[in-house]
């Protein structure tokens, strides 16, 4: 099993009534609250604690988001550059490119470039975006799914395609598609793709891609990555190993499960944002069924802290507890790579650094030969 350090960069230093005020922190909080002198001090921390997690011996994730403040990290290419210079031996995970509001011959060459100054270290993770970046990327909900494969199958042709070609697709058109570079990895970098919905499994599964499912229960999670199996059996691929599904948790390792207790609750920050439906479940973002179902698990971010651990949604605990977690997510998910959201709102670096090397140092070697990874 592979662990990956993850934090979604927030800024969390905002008035206490803005939620009330704006209705979120995503699209309509204004960034007038965005003090550049603060954020100056928090993204260089967060670099500062990815670079660190190199040192302990683990592996990188980053993600994209936009118009919010609970992820600052809005352009995944720039700390993932900033983090290859500073790095010699890490994977580099995107998770990822959120593919139907991006020009994809950009995302092409900015993929095939950062895989090429790492000498080949990064994972290339392909994502739909979440329901609210349709609305800062003025994009059309019912036509997301559609772009998005559009835009992975033009990615492809232009990662594997070695003289200039044109693109007449329904959404993206170019006379002239050559991105240079090349990616270092031939014919390209692995690409994983995250699945929350059973309604994309079967794409995933179709490509043969790692799938990883965010913060979803263990029951949930179990149903997806079934599916996954059962699509792989249809179509007649060979059974998928742990190196095949990805599982991310919000993950806090203290010296006493009594401390770890205390201080994890800060990852919460995260899970207790407000969710307005209309900017996360847009009309026409996902089928029908699929949104009767969000529309039915209302309380999905706000279980509490216990039945959250119940979930598997977060693992927390001395490093006998964590251990005894993990190994119980690997024998019933049989996940491969697991992606630590180690940090969230006010957690203080010093906290997260000591959760990372106490995992790293007392968890991490009993868990580093499962699924054969």
């Amino acid at each position: 099993m592979l662990a990956y350090h993850f934090t979604e960069m927030p800024y969390p230093f905002l008035p206490e009534d803005a939620e009330e005020r704006y209705g979120a922190l995503r699209i309509t909080l204004p960034n007038k609250y965005f003090d550049p002198k603060v954020g100056h001090e928090l993204y260089n921390r967060y670099l500062d604690e990815h670079e660190y997690a190199e040192e302990l011996g683990l592996e990188i994730m980053l993600n994209e988001h936009h118009q919010t403040a609970t992820c600052t990290d809005s352009v995944i290419a720039i700390p993932a550059a900033a983090l290859i210079r500073r790095t010699k031996r890490a994977k580099i995970l995107l998770l990822g490119s959120p593919l139907p509001h991006r020009n994809p011959l950009r995302v092409a060459e900015e993929v095939a470039m950062l895989d090429v100054i790492s000498g080949g270290r990064i994972i290339s993770g392909f994502v739909r975006g979440v329901g609210s970046e349709i609305h800062p990327a003025n994009t059309n909900p019912a036509q997301n799914r559609e772009r998005f494969e559009e835009a992975h199958d033009l990615i492809i042709k232009a990662w594997t395609t070695h003289e200039v070609f044109h693109w007449e697709g329904k959404h993206f058109h170019f006379r002239y598609a050559n991105p240079w570079p090349r990616p270092y990895q031939q014919p390209h970098p692995p690409i994983w793709i995250p699945g929350t919905s059973p309604d994309g499994v079967p794409w995933v599964a179709d490509h043969q891609y790692p799938i990883a499912t965010f913060l979803t229960p263990w029951p949930d999670a179990e149903r997806l990555f079934n599916l996954y199996r059962a699509r792989y059996r249809e179509r007649g691929y060979p059974e998928p190993g742990a190196e095949k599904f990805a599982y991310l948790a919000l993950c806090y390792t203290g010296e006493t499960d009594a401390l770890a207790q205390e201080e994890g609750k800060k990852l919460l920050w995260y899970l207790h944002r407000r969710r307005p439906l209309g900017f996360f479940q847009p009309h026409g973002y996902q089928p029908l069924a699929a949104l009767a179902r969000a529309l039915q698990n209302t309380t999905r971010y706000t279980r509490s802290w216990e039945q959250l651990q119940a979930d598997g949604v977060v693992i927390c605990g001395s490093p006998k507890t964590v251990l005894t977690r993990v190994i119980e997510m690997h024998e019933r998910l049989g996940v491969g790579h697991f992606l630590m959201m180690n940090q969230a709102g006010f957690m203080t670096a010093e906290e997260t650094r000591r959760s990372m090397e106490l995992f790293a140092r007392e968890v991490y070697p009993a868990i580093r030969g499962l699924g054969g990874l």
